[in-house]
Formats: C-alpha cells, structure tokens, sequence
C-alpha cells in the first residue's frame, strides 16, 4: 500500500502530526543550528562576524532556493498525480526536478563567484564588515549546489509519504555544523574560514544523504533515465508553481538589500549585527508554525487531487488553529525572557542593550503570521500560482520593503523595528479578507 493513501482516508488531525513534527523538528534543529553558529561568531569573531553573515546568507539562501521552489512546485505536482494514481507523471516531474535543479544551481554559482564584489556591496557588506563577509561568501558559495539538492530533495521526500527520512535532510546538516562549528571556530580558532567550511561541509552531508534516500530507502519514484530528459510541459508547471517559492525568496533578497543599507546608513554596524541576531531568533520562533505548513501541503494536495474538498477546508482550519495557538505561546515566552535571549549571542553591554527592545517590538505580531503561512500553501498547494504568490509576497514585498524605506524618515532606526509587525498584521489581515471573497468554501477557523 503506498504510504500517501492514508492521506485520503486518515484522521485529518493525526495526519497533520504526523507529518508536522518530523519538519518541526528539522526546522528547529536548523534553527538552533543558526543559533549557535551565531553564537560562536558572535564570541569568537565579534559583531563583524555577526553582520557578515548577516550580509551572505540571504544572498546564498536565495541561490539554494531555486532547488527549494523547484522541489516545492514539483511536489505539488507529484502529490496531486500520486492521489490520481498517475505515476508516470510522477516519475517525469521527479526527473526533471533533478535536471533543472542541477543546471540551475551550477550556473548561478558560477556567476556569483565571477560578480562577488558588485554582490557583497549590493548586500550591505560596507565599511568593516566587507573583509569578514567576503572571507565567508568565497568558501560557501561552493557549498550551495549541494544545499540546492538537499532542498529540492527534502520537499519530494515529505511529499512521497516520508516524513521522518525528510527530517533527516534538515537534521544531519545541522548536527554534523552543530559538531565543526566548536572545533573549526573555537579550537582551532579559524574564525569565519572556519564558519565557512563548518557550513559547507554540513551542506554536502546532506546532499549525500538525500541520494542514498532516493537510491534505497523509498519505493515511490522508481525514475530511469529516460525520465530525466527535460520535458518543456512538466518544467513549464514546476516553475509555474514554484515560482511562488523562488519569487518569495528573491522577495527576501530585495529585502535584505534595502534592510541592510538602511540598517548601516541609520545604526552602522551595530544595528546590522542587532538584526543578524534577531533574524536567528525569528528562525526560532516559526518552526513549528513552518512545520505545520510544511506537514500541510502534501496532505492537502493529495486530498485536493482526489477531489476530497471537504476534508482540504477540514484540514486547513486544523493547520491554523495549531499554529497559531503554538506561536501565542512561544511570542508570550520571547516577550518574558528577551533580555536572555539576546545574552546568549554576545556579552557586549551595549549590543544587549539596543537588542532587548527591538525585539520585543519587532516580534509583536507573531501569534498572527500563521494566516498568511498557511493560506500561501494552501494556493501553491493547489495548483493557483498567481493568488499564492501574492500572498506569499505580502509581508516582506508588499508591505515590509515600503515601510523599511518610509517609517525611518519619522522613526529613524526605531521605524525600521516597528515596520515588522506591521507588515505581519496587514499580511494577516489581507489573507483572511482574500479568502472570505474569492475561497469562501474554506474557513480558516472551522470546528468541526
């Protein structure tokens, strides 16, 4: 029996768990993995080490996410023709997922390396930050065709019913970085270099570990070579449908443009490395909200594409409820204990001092991000590019890039902090308003 039947037939909620915890726990393993990495550059390097990664990582996470979108807009597909028992669709989709991912992600590294200078600059790596930044950016760069895989794999896998064996993608890049990170930084006392080459080692870990699923641990895609050859119909609907993930990300590169040299331009390098531990802290607190959604999109997309609507509006109403009662609980923890929070990234008085209250303030609109998260997936999910991706580009597009650029001219660096929950609450109130006109067959919060 293939392990996504039960995804038609199964109790909605134990569903969403099951499938939920696994990415929940993935997600949170690279979070703290985000964190402690931090850490250690925040001690061992200082606040320049901090802003640098600050300045590199949206830039290399933008490149890994053309496998991301890829992975996710084929995985809708896959579990839509998995509920209508196509697998020779299956198979085709899967394959040239591989092929596009591979050649895509090669081609953008390779122009990265050769534009390095006008990329950094572009990100905000400017006065002290720039020797740190590039030190990190010309070893990880290599590292991010394996990243690419590893999470074009990791949605497949969850989408092909292997929630658990998808957990490991996320788990073994960040414990095997959990474990160089001490040793490269720390003992051998290496600094970025070794930051670099703890996290790029960690990425083709991953990737290794991603080809032995495929090659003997799953009996879902049993793709051969004929399957890889690039078939404009199945690339033409991945992109369509992942280009909701990719337009999300470049979204966030936009952002990370303008959130940088205005950071720098009003607060220097100090406010680059407030937000560079912020963002850390906001990787914390939506894993389990991104792992709902995470769980979500493979059931929904197998009960969509056998026509079990009922159980689609049952499930996403569940999906809500869940995270949003989980991030109240989280928010309610960081607004406590903010002071220790930020104390575990740095012991500069001064640092700690500006962070506390930019993060108190930057986070108040947490327990609403689930609406927007949710009601994204739910489109992509089904196959809406359009809707989802305007959905998905509220907050940080729409709403969070104008705000950075005009709340500051009344706020100065204070309005760049009130600019988050802002955009979290009109993103949230936005997605509820669109589905009350244009999906109101679904209620966000059914009980039933």
């Amino acid at each position: 029996m293939p392990s996504t039947d039960k995804f038609g037939t199964g109790k909605l909620s134990s569903l969403l768990i099951g499938q939920a915890v696994p990415a929940s726990i993935g997600i949170l393993v690279m979070s703290l993995y985000g964190i402690i990495d931090t850490i250690f550059i925040g001690r061992w390097v200082g606040s320049l080490g901090i802003g640098a990664i600050t300045v590199v990582l949206p830039f290399t996470f933008l490149i890994s996410s053309i496998g991301m979108s890829i992975g996710v807009g084929g995985s809708s597909m896959i579990a839509r023709f998995l509920g209508a028992q196509d697998k020779e669709s299956t198979y085709k989709t899967f394959g040239n997922q591989v092929f596009t991912t591979l050649c895509f992600a090669l081609i953008f590294v390779i122009l990265s390396a050769y534009y390095k200078e006008e990329i950094l600059k572009l990100f905000g790596a400017n006065g002290d930050i720039y020797p740190y930044a590039e030190t990190y950016f010309d070893i990880i760069i290599w590292g991010i065709p394996f990243l690419a895989w590893a999470m074009m794999s990791n949605t497949v896998i969850r989408a092909i019913g292997y929630p658990r064996l998808a957990m490991f993608t996320l788990l073994i890049p960040a414990v095997a970085n959990l474990i160089l990170d001490p040793i490269l930084i720390a003992y051998f006392d290496m600094g970025m270099t070794g930051a670099a080459i703890a996290t790029t080692v960690s990425y083709i870990f991953s990737a290794l570990y991603t080809l032995w699923v495929f090659m003997y641990k799953q009996d879902q895609l049993r793709v051969n070579w004929s399957h890889l050859i690039p078939r404009w119909q199945y690339i033409k609907e991945i992109f369509s449908l992942g280009s909701v993930t990719l337009s999300r990300q470049g979204i966030i590169s936009i952002l990370s443009i303008v959130l940088n040299n205005s950071l720098f331009s009003l607060g220097g390098e100090q406010a680059m490395a407030i937000y560079g531990i912020l963002s850390r802290v906001l990787m914390f607190l939506n894993f389990p909200v991104l792992g709902i959604t995470q769980g979500y999109v493979p059931i929904l997309g197998y009960n969509y594409g056998a026509k079990l609507l009922d159980r689609v509006s049952s499930l996403t109403s569940i999906a809500i409820r869940f995270s949003t009662t989980i991030a109240l609980c989280l928010f309610l923890t960081l607004m406590i204990c903010a002071p220790q929070v930020i104390g575990l990234f740095t012991t500069d008085v001064s640092l700690i001092t500006s962070a506390v209250p930019a993060l108190r303030i930057m986070f108040l609109a947490t327990p609403l991000i689930a609406i927007n998260l949710i009601g994204s997936a739910y489109m992509q999910s089904i196959g809406k590019a359009l809707p989802a991706l305007l959905l998905s580009s509220l907050k940080q597009g729409i709403l969070l890039i104008p705000l950075i650029l005009t709340l500051p001219l009344y706020f100065d660096l204070l309005g760049i902090w009130i600019a988050f929950p802002i955009a979290d609450t009109g993103a949230a109130l936005l997605t509820w308003l669109y589905f009350k006109l244009k999906e109101s067959h679904i209620s966000f919060f059914r009980f039933k």
